[in-house]
């Protein structure tokens, strides 16, 4: 089964504006993404989305066409694997961040191919692990006040979820302090909490908060400091209690993983599909496991390339969470039923065929604004 048609239909669509109190400003409007479709010589389709949230769409689209023009007709769908032994060979001179990030887009099509193709759940095809998943609760920073979060909090709390991860933003170290402090009083002992400051702190203002999260028993520390300062995640991996959990960085991929594992620090590392696809994801998880380590997966930005993270979770046990972005119109797009916990605050697993879930055809064919060869 090989790939006979390639394309991008390129869709603008509106989702709610959300200001974010950090240097973005803002996420959401009028956005741009894609809709990626390899069309085989047997007639199954396979899909991905492209574009996210932040925006963006647009830029990452043209660069995809760039680098994969031409390139893709007459590609084996089993052919995975030796796509990603070529991405290296490929990037060239400090080019392998984006072109694993585009090339993602592509592995999770052909793995929607062969799910279809074979009549399974690609996380069936990868080895069920599990049929549901926890999830934790998110939002992107919209809030400055001690208050905000502890609301939020509060919220999250009514609607039934466990677990809740907090992005801080640009708020001050003090104040942070505070926050943790009153969402822990808020929501009690059960619910579990995560810090995620997006790499945002120097290791003085880590260490302050680290101990905050320490005192009111966080479950992780994520991305404190920017990846990279290895002496600031030492320090941080040998004095804190809370786990660091690294790293969302668009640098961190599967090798560096593996460096971050043979060193031993930070305690419990991240993935995604966004960025190495189902198969660097799959490698990565079972790369972590050998080292009795979590890795936990983060959000892959939209709708289908979440249910690729969804199917990847489904295959593995070193993954506690599935990360359950807010609000959830603003996250998802474009398919007929969109990823959704159930009445038990769990997901789980998908059971049509491929990534198990279908695009949304008259949504597509309403905002589409052109489509792309490829």
């Amino acid at each position: 089964m090989k790939i006979a048609e390639a394309k991008i239909d390129v869709i603008e669509f509106d989702v709610p504006r959300v200001s974010v109190n950090d240097a973005r400003g803002g996420m959401g409007g009028r956005l741009t993404a894609g809709v990626l479709r390899l069309i085989t010589d047997t007639g199954i389709e396979g899909n991905a989305h492209i574009g996210d949230r932040g925006g963006g769409g647009a830029t990452t689209i043209r660069a995809f066409q760039s680098a994969f023009e031409g390139r893709l007709i007459g590609t084996k769908i089993a052919d995975r694997e030796a796509l990603w032994h070529q991405l290296n060979p490929m990037s060239g001179h400090g080019a392998s961040t984006s072109l694993h990030a585009l090339w993602s887009h592509i592995d999770v099509a052909m793995w929607d191919a062969a799910g279809k193709a074979a009549d399974m759940p690609v996380h069936e095809m990868l080895g069920t692990a599990r049929r549901t998943t926890e999830v934790y609760a998110t939002y992107p920073p919209r809030n400055s006040a001690v208050e905000g979060y502890v609301a939020e909090a509060a919220e999250l709390v009514e609607q039934g979820f466990t677990a809740y991860k907090i992005h801080p933003g640009a708020m001050p170290a003090d104040r942070v302090i505070q926050m943790v402090r009153a969402v822990r009083q808020e929501v009690g002992d059960e619910m579990r909490l995560m810090l995620d400051p997006n790499n945002g702190y120097n290791l003085r203002d880590a260490l302050k908060i680290g101990r905050a999260l320490d005192e009111t028993n966080f479950h992780w520390f994520e991305d404190p400091v920017p990846w990279g300062d290895w002496r600031a995640i030492r320090t941080l991996s040998e004095e804190l209690d809370t786990p660091l959990n690294m790293s969302d960085a668009g640098e961190f991929l599967f090798h560096e993983a593996a460096r971050a594992l043979e060193q031993g620090w930070p305690p419990t590392i991240r993935g995604t599909t966004r960025k190495i696809g189902i198969t660097g994801l799959k490698k990565q998880c079972g790369m972590a496991e050998g080292f009795n380590v979590n890795c936990e997966v983060g959000t892959a930005g939209n709708s289908l390339m979440n249910a690729a993270n969804l199917n990847v979770i489904m295959s593995v046990l070193n993954c506690d969470f599935y990360e359950y972005w807010s609000p959830l119109e603003a996250q998802q797009f474009g398919l007929e039923e969109e990823i959704l916990v159930n009445s038990d605050g769990v997901l789980t697993a998908p059971t049509a065929p491929g990534l198990g879930f279908e695009i949304d055809e008259d949504f597509v064919m309403h905002h589409r604004i052109s489509t792309i060869d490829l």
